[in-house]
C-alpha cells in the first residue's frame, strides 16, 4: 500500500513547474483544421446558396 502525502510548494518552486498547456493549444489546432476542411469539402460536395 502507497500512502502519499502532500507537499506543500512555495513561490519559487511553482514558477519551475512546467505544464502540458502546448498540448492543449495542440489539439484546439488539430480539431480547427479538421473542422475547416470539413466545412470546405461540405461546400465542394453540397452547393447550395446562403440562407438569407
Amino acid at each position: 500500500m502507497v500512502i502519499r502525502t502532500m507537499k506543500l510548494v512555495n513561490d519559487s518552486d511553482l514558477e519551475q513547474v512546467i505544464g502540458g498547456s502546448n498540448a492543449a493549444w495542440i489539439g484546439v489546432a488539430v480539431a480547427a483544421v479538421f473542422i475547416f476542411l470539413s466545412g470546405v469539402i461540405e461546400g465542394f460536395t453540397n452547393p447550395g446558396r446562403c440562407k438569407s
